[in-house]
């Protein structure tokens, strides 16, 4: 097969077991034969390299191709030729995009082309130094619980500490105990975590709450129109309420109800210079329903000129399909063993251009523990997907990408969000708006004791402390975005077809799909692979 495109180049490399940098790619596409430079690139690198660079191409081919693979007399690559900047008949184009508005993020939008390569553009030479990340919130090697009853105790209380913190700015907080000793018809605002909610018979809404020193009921009156923020309310989640004591002071009659929420204040941080992230999740390799074409069309795509700007990739979980996660689950299985799919996901990502950033947080289909926080994979499969070096975290974990803080969380609790509330208000055709929920809450899964498992730890890491700029999670196989007080929240989607399983449940998946973030502006493009 010929390589006429920077695509095919980098394919050719994967399966020879080399990636390689963009600018090696681009020299290769140049060369009178690639076939051949791509031949003797690889027998020229080191037995321990793992990818192709630009001087391996240079030294391999310097005799016999030096006009099209050596720097210039300006010390620069060569201008990118047409041959790496056309097709091949019959090849897909990957350049198509699509960008369906956040609140409809259906999988019919328009495409358009993308550019091709001007022959008088220099290809352009990425700066690692200009790159900045960082991984906070990464408890990885750091479990301490043991699923003792002490271990639960410790762990909320860490999280009625930090989330009560955040409210105490808003109310004139007193614990449970005091407010029990208060005389009645005295003005009261308590923090609590949400022990119960029931209805009363006439209507009302019975709300209690416990912190440190005790539990207190709050009466939620019908007629103070606050049944639209008591619709919001989940289990264990910290609320404040402000209120009237009755007469008895047996019971607090509330007039405002107050989430940790995120200020309407809160400016996000940006890049010094134009760079984009890939945002993806559930790729799912393994699966008889992994849509491999799709993802060959987006690694395609990253080898384009178009795509200098991305820089980034972070991937919010299950790379692969798993082994037993749901009933029947191996009747679906193109790959059966754990490994070798994450062998054969490690193979893939060998497409995405050698010198971008990888970071990556487990799902609740990858070979880790259920329970959530989730850490970090273990060192044999680090060791199989030691591809780009790639930052492998816990779920969820905080990444500060030049300037700008992103909260990568999978989003099993998604699905016990849209379960208990109604569906204006969560969904899954609009996923992003039971982000904004997890939000609103300050916390990435609330409810406990439901289909979200929570492991105890000394220190809540589900909790979010400080506002993050960009949300972006997965797990419920849905594309949608939108703003809420100015974070970004993006659910990306998947690289799945719909299985038999989901049939059943009913979900339809938005597959192929890969959202493009602007590290500088924030501006997001949602580009179809599929």
């Amino acid at each position: 097969m010929p390589l006429e495109s920077n695509a095919r180049i980098a394919k050719a490399l994967a399966e020879r077991g080399y990636n390689a940098e963009r600018e090696a790619i681009t020299l290769l596409a140049g060369a009178t034969d690639p076939a051949a430079a791509v031949a003797a690139a690889v027998d020229h690198a080191p037995d321990e390299a793992l990818r192709i660079t630009a001087d391996h191409v240079r030294e391999a081919t310097a005799d016999t191709e030096r006009s099209a693979a050596s720097p210039d007399a300006n010390g620069q690559s060569p201008v990118e030729t047409g041959g790496s900047a056309t097709r091949g008949a019959g090849e897909t184009d990957a350049g198509s995009a699509d960008a369906p508005t956040p609140e409809t993020p259906t999988a019919d939008a328009s495409t358009a082309d993308a550019p091709t390569a001007d022959a008088s553009t220099p290809d352009r030479s990425l700066d690692p130094d200009l790159r900045d990340i960082e991984v906070g919130n990464d408890m990885t090697g750091r479990s301490t619980g043991t699923g003792e009853y002490a271990d639960f105790v410790t762990t909320f209380r860490d999280r009625y500490e930090r989330l009560s913190k955040i409210l105490r700015g808003r109310v004139n907080h007193r614990p449970a105990e005091a407010i029990a000793d208060m005389p009645g018809g005295s003005d009261a605002a308590m923090i609590g975590l949400v022990n119960d909610v029931r209805s009363t018979k006439s209507g009302h809404w019975l709300v209690e709450l416990e912190d440190t020193t005790g539990t207190f009921p709050a009466l939620v009156m019908k007629d103070k129109g606050l049944a639209d923020v008591v619709d919001e309310i989940l289990m264990d989640e910290c609320i404040a309420v402000e209120g009237t004591l009755a007469d008895d002071s047996g019971i607090l009659f509330a007039d405002s109800l107050h989430f940790p929420d995120v200020p309407r204040t809160h400016r996000p941080g940006g890049a010094d210079r134009h760079v984009q992230a890939a945002l993806i999740s559930d790729v799912h390799v393994g699966s008889d329903e992994f849509m491999a074409d799709a993802w060959h069309s987006f690694t395609d795509w990253l080898h384009t000129p178009e795509a200098d700007p991305v820089e980034y990739l972070l991937l919010a979980g299950d790379m692969v399909e798993g082994v037993g996660v749901y009933p029947d689950q191996d009747e679906e299985l193109e790959i059966v063993d754990i490994y070798e799919q994450y062998e054969a996901f490690a193979e893939l990502l060998k497409e995405v251009p050698a010198d971008t950033e990888v970071v990556m947080i487990p799902g609740n289909h990858d070979a880790v523990r259920l329970a959530e926080p989730q850490p970090g994979f273990n060192d044999e499969i680090r060791s199989i997907m030691d591809v780009h070096d790639p930052q492998i975290v816990s779920n969820p974990a905080t990444v500060s990408v030049e300037g700008v803080e992103v909260l990568m969380y999978h989003g099993v609790s998604l699905d016990e969000v849209i379960a208990e509330l109604p569906e204006e208000k969560a969904s899954y055709d609009e996923p992003h708006k039971a982000m904004y929920q997890l939000l609103k809450k300050r916390h990435v899964a609330p409810q406990f004791g439901g289909h979200t498992r929570v492991a105890p730890e000394e220190r809540d890491y589900l909790v979010m402390e400080d506002v993050p700029d960009v949300f972006h999670t997965g797990h419920v196989h849905k594309l949608g975005w939108g703003k809420y007080h100015n974070v970004l929240a993006v659910n990306s989607g998947c690289w799945q077809a719909q299985t038999d399983f989901q049939k059943s449940v009913n979900i339809d998946p938005d597959a192929g799909y890969a959202p493009i973030l602007d590290l500088d502006t924030l501006d997001m493009t949602v580009r179809k692979f599929s």
